[in-house]
C-alpha cells in the first residue's frame, strides 16, 4: 500500500488532475503581467504573488512556532497590479518553487507525524496545512488560466 505522504506529494506536486504550476505560469509577456482584463478581479502578478504569500505563511505556520501571519486579507495580496520591476515575475515564480520544495521536505519528513496536531496552533495538522496549499494553489491557478484566457494569452 502507497503511503499518505506520497499520494499529498503527488498532490503537492500538481499535474495529473491539476494543471501544473509552471504550465500556468510560462511564457506571459511583461507587458499582460501587470494586466486586468473586463470582468475579472485580479491580474496574473496578484494572482501569483498572493499565491506565494499564501503558500510562504502556511510553510512558516507549519514549522515556526513563533511565525506571526501577515495581516488578513490585506497582508496577502501585494499592493499593486504588476510587478515593481521587470525580473520580480521570475523572483516570485523562484520563491514559490522554493517554498513549494521545503514544505514537500516536511511532508516527506517520517519523523513528522502529519496528524498531530501542531502545538501552537488551534488543531492544525501538517496533513491538513499540505492540503491547504494544494487547495489553494489549485483555485487560483485555475483563475490564472481564465484570466490569461481574456488577456489572450493562453
Amino acid at each position: 500500500m502507497t503511503d499518505i505522504r506520497e499520494h499529498v506529494l503527488w498532490l503537492l506536486r500538481g499535474g495529473h488532475a491539476h494543471i501544473g504550476f509552471d504550465q500556468v505560469v510560462a511564457d506571459l509577456p511583461p507587458e499582460l503581467q501587470g494586466a486586468q482584463p473586463p470582468g475579472t478581479p485580479h491580474t496574473p502578478w496578484r494572482l501569483l504573488e498572493h499565491m506565494r504569500i499564501a503558500q510562504w505563511d502556511i510553510l512558516e505556520f507549519s514549522r515556526n512556532p513563533a511565525h506571526e501571519s501577515p495581516d488578513f486579507p490585506d497582508g496577502y495580496w501585494p499592493e499593486h497590479d504588476a510587478p515593481p520591476d521587470a525580473d520580480a515575475w521570475e523572483r516570485t515564480i523562484a520563491a514559490f518553487h522554493n517554498d513549494a520544495d521545503q514544505l514537500q521536505a516536511l511532508v516527506a519528513d517520517p519523523s513528522l507525524d502529519l496528524l498531530a496536531p501542531f502545538p501552537w496552533g488551534e488543531g492544525q495538522t501538517l496533513l491538513r496545512e499540505a492540503l491547504l496549499v494544494a487547495d489553494h494553489n489549485a483555485y487560483h491557478l485555475g483563475q490564472m488560466i481564465v484570466v490569461r484566457q481574456a488577456l489572450g494569452a493562453w
